[in-house]
């Protein structure tokens, strides 16, 4: 449609506006045309008059700002064209003629912030070097949940970027990057995100983070986007005053008001947010989308929503494969059943109750939702072997029944993790898993995770035993920055622990700038604490180039709890190249008798050490003699074995042995 000149203000010209052109990639926002100008696109169905207001900055004071009204379409739609509107174009929009202006709801970057003008981009722009990328699977994978504000010390793109070659040599295939769309403040997780489209211009430009993606493909690093699809921030969040309808009627969440993916008008809510997924899969070569508390993301339609996402992140990679995983409270397994099934398609989804279980084993505690776990040698098999602990029992904390079977789910759609950035952050002084436990059972537990037939996800810096708490920090306005604060305090209180006089005053305050400082890396570690940046590469090499670990097989995996706090898992091949990771938390013993079969070896061989977490190399105090006629096994320990034809010369020792 063509776009008509606004009664044009002193000093403003109202030029002639042809007809706008129909090349478009979204539904909605402002998008560069081949041929020049930018076609500008808004869905407002509450106005009945919506202009395009053309900032003077940052083409100079000379050149006035100007109003050009948009045409409105069937369906709410109002959109014009300007021929003379390049990449670089700072713009808001003026609803029925009141005094405010409003950024683009769509729009690709705000330079100023969430409540500044919108930029127009031009995403031709930028040269991709990645034509022989195909993309990546979740099968194979070691995961990195990055947070790019903390990651480096100078919080960008580009010093990120700089970091890339460094986790490709440690092993990490797949990056997680925690939310980034425009949030307000000058630091913050990002999951108070409110311009969708808009990565936060704290990091850089927009071309900064196509550049930090373009090279991770060339390290052979795929790259996923943490996004928010079940609400948005508080401040900085326009869609009302474009629609109504962009929020749901009949549901709610704990952050704020749920999405309307099934109400009346529901249709452009949906392809806004499939617009999004659609975007940052080809706009920015990302490999997949992360979906954040998708127990929020409510919708009753004949397809799901989540199900849609995942088809179009694939429809939109054009060839290339993709990945799309789940954070799910509830554990519904739908999430990685495949439609024709009733699911949703989707490749992977967290594992909660390994991580919970697993706390609890290092640490002793299980207070709060810990208390859900015992941290038992057969918890940590079984969520090994099976998936979620929880697949319909009934909870007695939650007082109800959780989760749901997950049998027949593939090892790999099952993300582990030790820490990430909730449970560092929960830990109340930000304490990372090595902080609470001993040295010796952070190490076996480090080679569980990174041997487990699952896909392992590392939190950043957890691979060098980093320094800097992960703590949690938002800055807001007053008003909200109050309720964060007690929001914050009220939930921390409910681990036992942290409800004390003497652990109140230290938990500090979210809002505080230095919160968000302290929880900066320190990547020069890897060299000061070398001894756990090797253990992790050592492990994720063997976990690579093994012929068993690297193949997932969760069909050959058995385990046995040989003590309270000592058991085995057994990796039962065909062929007899059988493995065995004997894992110790407890004190040093005997296990004798040895009346377990998954310890015996293969017929005709015995059992040979592949790997030890108690190498001085790795900080250990050095591994006994394997006796595999009267087994011993030392304390806060973990061992693999590998089984070899009794006569067969033993192989030199490789050098993480």
């Amino acid at each position: 449609m063509a776009a008509k000149s606004a009664t044009p203000a002193a000093g403003e010209s109202a030029p002639f506006i042809p007809p706008a052109p129909a090349s478009r990639r979204l539904a909605a926002g402002a998008e560069v045309q081949p041929g020049g100008g930018v076609h500008f696109r808004v869905w407002a169905p509450r106005r009945a008059r919506v202009e395009v207001v053309l900032d003077p900055a940052p083409q100079g004071p000379s050149r006035p700002a100007s109003r050009v009204a948009l045409d409105r379409e069937a369906g709410g739609y109002f959109s014009g064209y300007l021929p003379d509107a390049p990449a670089g174009t700072r713009y808001r929009f003026r609803l029925d003629n009141l005094p405010m202006l409003y950024p683009d709801p769509a729009s690709r970057y705000q330079p100023e912030g969430p409540v500044g003008p919108s930029e127009v981009v031009d995403p031709g722009a930028y040269a991709w070097r990645d034509d022989a990328w195909l993309g990546a699977a979740l099968a194979g994978q070691v995961a990195y949940e990055m947070h790019v504000g903390t990651f480096t010390p100078e919080g960008t793109w580009a010093a990120a970027t700089a970091e890339l070659a460094e986790l490709a040599s440690a092993g990490i295939s797949l990056i997680e990057v925690m939310p980034v769309a425009e949030f307000p403040g000058r630091f913050g997780w990002g999951y108070d995100g409110v311009d969708l489209f808009a990565p936060s211009h704290l990091y850089g430009a927009p071309d900064d983070f196509r550049r930090f993606v373009d090279e991770a493909h060339g390290h052979k690093m795929a790259v996923i986007l943490d996004v928010v699809y079940n609400h948005l921030g508080p401040t900085g969040n326009y869609l009302r005053v474009f629609a109504d309808d962009y929020f749901s009627r009949r549901h709610s969440t704990e952050w704020g008001e749920a999405i309307n993916f099934d109400g009346p008008n529901h249709g452009p809510v949906r392809d806004f947010f499939l617009d999004n997924a659609a975007y940052w899969t080809d706009e920015f070569h990302l490999d997949g989308l992360r979906l954040d508390a998708t127990q929020a993301i409510f919708d009753d339609s004949h397809e799901h929503i989540l199900a849609a996402v995942a088809a179009r992140v694939r429809q939109a990679a054009a060839g290339r494969q993709t990945i799309v995983v789940a954070e799910n409270e509830p554990q519904e397994v739908r999430h990685v059943r495949p439609p024709a099934e009733g699911g949703f398609g989707l490749d992977g989804i967290w594992n909660d109750d390994f991580h919970h279980a697993a706390r609890v084993a290092m640490t002793g505690r299980n207070e709060y939702y810990y208390r859900d776990y015992q941290g038992s040698c057969q918890e940590l098999i079984s969520a090994l072997k099976w998936g979620y602990l929880y697949q319909g029992q009934f909870n007695e904390r939650q007082q109800k029944r959780r989760g749901t079977p997950s049998w027949m789910v593939p090892a790999w759609s099952f993300m582990l993790f030790l820490d990430n950035h909730d449970q560092v952050a929960n830990s109340g002084l930000g304490l990372r898993c090595h902080g609470l436990s001993s040295p010796g059972r952070y190490r076996a537990m480090t080679a569980l995770l990174l041997l487990a037939p699952g896909t392992p996800m590392l939190f950043q810096g957890q691979e060098f035993a980093a320094s800097a708490p992960f703590l949690y920090f938002a800055d807001h306005e007053p008003g909200v920055a109050d309720m964060v604060r007690r929001g914050r305090i009220a939930g921390l209180r409910q681990f036992e622990s942290l409800a004390g006089p003497d652990t109140r005053e230290s938990l500090g305050d979210p809002c505080d700038i230095r919160a968000f400082e302290r929880s900066k890396l320190d990547l020069s570690e890897r060299k000061k604490h070398s001894q756990a940046y090797d253990l992790h590469r050592d492990l994720i090499r063997l976990r690579r180039e093994d012929a068993v670990f690297s193949r997932q097989r969760s069909d050959w995996l058995h385990g046995a709890a040989l003590a309270p706090e000592a058991f085995l898992l057994r990796y039962l091949t065909e062929t007899g190249d059988d493995r065995l990771l004997l894992v110790n938390l407890g004190r040093d013993f005997v296990y004798s008798p040895a009346a377990e079969p998954l310890i015996a070896p293969p017929p005709g061989a015995d059992w040979r050490l592949l790997w030890s977490s108690e190498n001085p190399r790795y900080g250990g105090s050095g591994t006994a003699p394997i006796d595999t006629l009267h087994w011993r096994l030392q304390g806060h320990a973990a061992i693999v074995l590998h089984a070899q034809p009794i006569g067969q010369r033993v192989a030199a020792a490789a050098p993480m042995d």
